[in-house]
């Protein structure tokens, strides 16, 4: 058994050197290539989370414009709508106005010619009761003066 951990040991002796050389190369390795890579890795992803932000935040600011784009537009169509609004309800009233005046118009007419017809209806009548005395004597005396021959000429109305 004794030889066996003579053994050992040998071994264990001739494993130093390649162990404090692979222990030599891991420092320096790690001082020369791993340090710079993972510096070089984390400002890339620090670049990248940064890039990100910075496009979320162009999103962002992108979708609140086109909101404010779209507020405003809504803004100026009812915006002209309200002025057509108020065009049209200016052509109504200037529209009803006319109707009103042409209707006043007709009703002065209609009122006139009401009362020139009552007028004349007036004055036919009065015409009328005084030529009424006058036919009736003169249908009267015609008939008393007898019958009408027949073949005898006819007379003439005055």
């Amino acid at each position: 058994m004794q030889a066996i951990v003579h053994q050992l040991g040998e071994l264990f002796l001739q494993a130093v050197p390649t162990a404090l050389i692979i222990l030599l190369f891991y420092f320096i390795l790690r001082a020369v290539f791993f340090k710079p890579l993972l510096a070089v890795m984390a400002e890339r992803d620090s670049r990248t989370v940064g890039a990100q932000k910075a496009a979320e935040a162009a999103q962002a600011g992108a979708a609140q414009k086109v909101k404010q784009y779209q507020e405003a537009l809504r803004q100026a169509r009812r915006g002209v709508y309200a002025e057509q609004d108020a065009a049209r309800r200016r052509v109504l009233d200037e529209r009803a106005a006319q109707i009103k005046d042409a209707r006043s118009k007709a009703s002065g007419e209609v009122t006139a010619a009401k009362v020139r017809v009552a007028a004349e209806l007036a004055a036919a009548r009065r015409d009328v009761q005084a030529t009424v005395a006058e036919l009736s004597a003169e249908i009267a005396r015609r008939i008393l003066e007898g019958p009408l021959r027949p073949g005898a000429p006819a007379r003439e109305v005055r």
